[in-house]
């Protein structure tokens, strides 16, 4: 689905990534709303069962799942959370009064989502519904993205769904709600490559009241801390190479971690990255309570978001965010460049950048840290959107689902387009942070190290330590991606 209000691949609510075949349902037994009663839903779930119970246990495990909805030609996906889920017996399957429960109880909540939609109460949805539903939302789609959302579902190609349709493709898929239901393309923080910048996360009303939000910051912030270590050699080798390489001094990537090794073991490869980890929890917190408050004096209708409006609140947000730690972003930047013995840690880095320099040296680099956000933060959304329209335009025919892989891809494409965007002002900011702690270090303010800089280096000058930020992305995102969808598990968070 095309959401130009949503950002980046959070999560995918599907428990399976597969579409609901019509003709194979009704090969199982008709559903027909007219003649349907509790008698007619027992047989139904009786036939189905039956098919699915293979060794005739009286039990449907996991494996028994996946083989009997693949002999009916339904593509499956991961059946573990629908056991699990109906499971009231924690004996790893489920028995007859489970399973019909589980459909059940699923069915009612369907109902509820397809009411939401049918909009005059005519028992089809058309597109013009599925628009004003989501512009209900905030969430403002072309007609034509519309028609791509209602053929995912159309079966009989009337160009309207109906109950039946509507029951049959979600049966065995936890969509029980619209705002699940448009999940598939949410661009969310979850891709974590080290910086700070991207548009924050959005959440629906009955996230923030069931508590849902934090947890799912949690995920994310967990995901970021292993991510920001796993990367850490190479987020200080970009530090490395942008504060001390030029044309004079002229620093490999091999040479570079000679010279680390040489100088401070391995350990001295994660220097700077406890801080860097510390800074997510009170920036990510910041940023969310900040871009809700500003959402609400930005937007022009209560309740309602455009993109622009987002794009404005999201900067603000994080231009918000990065002025309360930004000291802690000075103090990285020192703990990574710091030689042996230099600071013996975090507090020791503060008390003496205090003592020498003055309160106003936690703010050194502080205005091209801000311009930075409005390029990251605009080309990464532009670029996901581009390709998310690309892919629906030439690849969403059967449903709008695009998979793990080109949600990522797409993510992970648009972040690192915002990055080398702002890169130049990103190394700007790195030297006027690390420039008071370099011997015979003249200080100079960005407009003079800019045109120093394009003189001296010229115009790839402003681009050093490109190499390993890029070479970091990959495995970060990977890293983040894995751990996040560990970390939502353990925390109760369903698919």
């Amino acid at each position: 689905c095309n959401f130009s209000s949503f950002k980046r691949p959070m999560r995918i609510f599907c428990y399976f990534s597969f579409k609901l075949h019509c003709e194979h349902l009704l090969a199982i037994a008709p559903f027909s709303p007219a003649a349907r009663n509790p008698q007619d839903d027992i047989k139904t779930y009786q036939e189905l069962f039956a098919k699915l119970d293979t060794n005739k246990d009286g039990v449907v495990d996991v494996s028994e799942l996946k083989e009997g909805l693949d002999a009916m030609g339904i593509k499956t996906g991961r059946g573990e959370e629908i056991i699990s889920s109906g499971d009231d017996n924690k004996d790893d399957g489920l028995n007859f009064n489970e399973f019909s429960k589980y459909l059940m109880d699923h069915e009612k909540k369907l109902l509820l989502t397809f009411k939401s939609l049918d909009k005059n109460n005519d028992g089809q949805i058309d597109y013009m519904e599925i628009k004003q539903s989501l512009a209900d939302l905030g969430m403002n789609i072309s007609e034509e993205d519309a028609n791509k959302i209602l053929q995912s579902i159309d079966v009989n190609g009337t160009m309207t769904v109906d109950w039946n349709e509507f029951r049959q493709h979600f049966l065995f898929n936890p969509a029980t709600s619209l705002q699940e239901i448009i999940r598939y393309w949410k661009h969310s923080t979850v891709l974590d490559i080290g910086d700070s910048l991207t548009i924050p996360d959005e959440f629906t009303e009955e996230e923030k009241t069931t508590g849902l939000w934090w947890r799912q910051l949690a995920a994310g912030g967990m995901a970021g801390a292993v991510s920001r270590t796993g990367t850490a050699p190479l987020d200080r080798m970009k530090v490395f190479m942008q504060v001390h390489s030029s044309k004079s001094n002229k620093i490999s990537l091999v040479g570079g971690f000679k010279q680390m090794l040489k100088e401070g073991g391995v350990t001295s490869l994660w220097r700077g990255n406890g801080v860097n980890v510390l800074k997510i929890a009170p920036e990510t917190a910041i940023k969310f309570m900040a871009y809700e408050q500003y959402k609400k004096l930005l937007s022009s209708e209560p309740g309602k978001i455009q993109t622009h409006e987002r794009f404005m609140a999201g900067s603000l947000a994080g231009a918000t965010a990065q002025t309360a730690i930004y000291p802690m972003e000075v103090m990285k930047t020192r703990l990574t460049l710091r030689k042996t013995g230099q600071y013996s840690g975090m507090f020791d880095c503060a008390k003496k950048i205090l003592k020498r320099e003055g309160v106003k040296a936690f703010y050194k680099g502080y205005v091209p840290n801000i311009l930075g956000i409005i390029p990251y933060a605009g080309i990464d959304l532009a670029v996901y959107e581009s390709l998310k329209n690309f892919w629906l335009s030439k690849y969403a025919k059967d449903t709008a689902n695009p998979g793990v892989l080109v949600l990522l891809g797409c993510g992970t494409i648009s972040s690192t387009c915002g990055q080398l965007a702002s890169y130049p002002l990103a190394l700007i900011r790195t030297r006027m942070q690390a420039q008071a702690s370099l011997e015979g270090s003249e200080q100079q303010p960005m407009g003079r190290m800019v045109k120093n800089v394009l003189e001296k280096e010229g115009f790839f000058g402003l681009y050093r330590g490109i190499l390993p930020n890029f070479m970091k992305v990959i495995p970060a995102v990977s890293i983040s991606y894995v751990v996040y969808e560990y970390t939502r598990s353990a925390l109760g968070i369903q698919k």
